[in-house]
Parts: structure tokens; sequence; C-alpha cells
């Protein structure tokens, strides 16, 4: 039985979320360049995180096995550190946090989410895509003179 809900400073499982970020990301080391934010993330770096955004999690008996972190833009609602088990992907976990976001934007009276995915996952693309997602940008990281990112918006 899967259960969702908005992290909060009662949350404890800190070092399980990001244990689920670094494997849920791990399909990334070695094909993206600059490497994934994610590898930077302690768990005191994520309760602040959650203190400073909107952070969903699901949890399977007890154990995290998807999150999502949001944060208000002026336009939009970002959405970030969406990760899912690789185990546990294609059951809709991802469809059930994106909703989570979808609702939050709404009640922040936001018109789209917005997210960012880098440009060597074509698989993301085509996921955020079938998704609601359309590539409204290709940008670059500080340092980098070719793209390394894709952004991708969805009008609610």
């Amino acid at each position: 039985m899967s259960t969702a809900f908005r992290l909060d400073d009662g949350y404890r499982r800190w070092p399980e979320l990001l244990d689920l970020i670094l494997e849920a990301f791990a399909f990334m080391n070695g094909r993206i360049d600059p490497p994934s934010s994610a590898l930077k993330l302690t768990p005191a770096l994520l309760a602040e995180k959650a203190r400073a955004e909107i952070g969903y999690v699901i949890e399977e008996e007890g154990r995290p096995v998807a999150c999502l972190f949001c944060r208000p833009e002026k336009d939009c609602l970002y959405i970030g550190k969406f990760a899912v088990l690789p185990a546990r992907q294609g059951k809709g976990l991802g469809r059930t946090l994106l909703a989570l976001a979808e609702e939050t934007a709404r009640g922040l009276s936001l018109p789209a989410l917005r997210l960012e995915t880098r440009i060597e996952l074509a698989e993301n693309h085509a996921t955020f895509g079938a998704w609601g997602f359309e590539r409204t940008a290709e940008r670059r990281h500080p340092g980098f003179s070719r793209v390394t990112f894709v952004e991708m918006r969805k009008v609610l």
C-alpha cells in the first residue's frame, strides 16, 4: 500500500530519502556532464530543502519509494528532484506525485509546471512529453559552451 504525503518538520527519514534519490538518479552517473547536483546532497541538506520548498514523498511499508520537490516561481511551479526507485517505476507513482504538484500549483494560482532535464536523457524527455510537458528551451550550466539541459513546461 502506497502513502503519499507532504514533507514537514516531523519527517525523520532523511537518510533513506537521500538513498532513494541517489538510487533513482544512479543511471545518470557517467552519462551527464556536469554530474547531478543530487550527488552533493546530504540528509541535512534534504531537510533544509524541504523547509525551503514543498516536498512530497510516497512511502510503501514505511520506506520512501518516490519523491518530488517543488518551489513557486513567478509564473509557474518548478519541479526538481523528481525521483522514483527504479524497481517501482511504471507503477503510477510519478503520476501521483505530478498530480500533487499540479494541485499545489493550482492552489498557488500558478498556471504551469516547469522542470529541467539533462540533454542526454532522451528517455526523460519522452516520458515528460507523454505527461503533457513541452520542450520550451535549451540551456547550459555555467562554464559550459554546449547545451546541458532542456527546460519543459506543462500548462495547467
